[in-house]
């Protein structure tokens, strides 16, 4: 795929979650992109991702859940406004709800693919639904309710990684 991840559209003082973060090393480093009006991201898990043999681990299926939807929602919210994801200010989303549902034992062979749809947009606030499927099985759904972080919290996590204090 030639286009960007939304994910690599963060700013990089905010660009280290363990899930989505480009920069953090030792992280997941989901990539999710737009497919039509679906978000979509796709996984491979390692076999250190086990919960028991031949099964992943269902917290990094919350974490996908999680990470994704947060990307569909700053990029949703770029649409909403008419704007690339490149222009300033920056639009990044933080977890204020993250609800799943485990439907089914997700197997660990062959790629995870997750899809997500925008509920709705109201203000500093997306709604977002999520299925995460294997071999076209949809294993768990996920709602996530994100929220755009505050520019003070933006300017707090920059201070931080320059070794500044932090203003609150």
């Amino acid at each position: 795929m030639t286009e960007k991840a939304f994910q690599d559209y963060y700013p990089d003082d905010v660009s280290y979650c363990y899930g989505c973060g480009r920069l953090n090393e030792h992280g997941l480093q989901i990539k999710s992109y737009w497919d039509g009006e679906e978000a979509v991201c796709t996984f491979y898990p390692k076999p250190y991702h086990t919960a028991v043999p031949g099964y992943v681990y269902g917290g990094l299926i919350a974490s996908l859940i999680d990470c994704h939807s947060t990307g569909t929602a700053a990029a949703a919210a770029y649409r909403a406004q008419g704007r690339a994801m490149d222009t300033e200010p920056a639009l990044r989303f933080v977890t204020a709800s993250l609800h799943v549902d485990y439907l089914r034992p997700t197997p660990i062979e062959g790629p995870l693919e997750l899809r997500s749809q925008v509920k709705e947009i109201k203000g500093r606030k997306v709604v977002v639904a999520t299925t995460l499927s294997v071999h076209g099985e949809v294993c768990a759904r996920g709602e996530v309710v994100a929220v755009q972080m505050p520019e003070h919290l933006m300017r707090a996590a920059s201070a931080a990684r320059q070794g500044q204090p932090q203003e609150r």
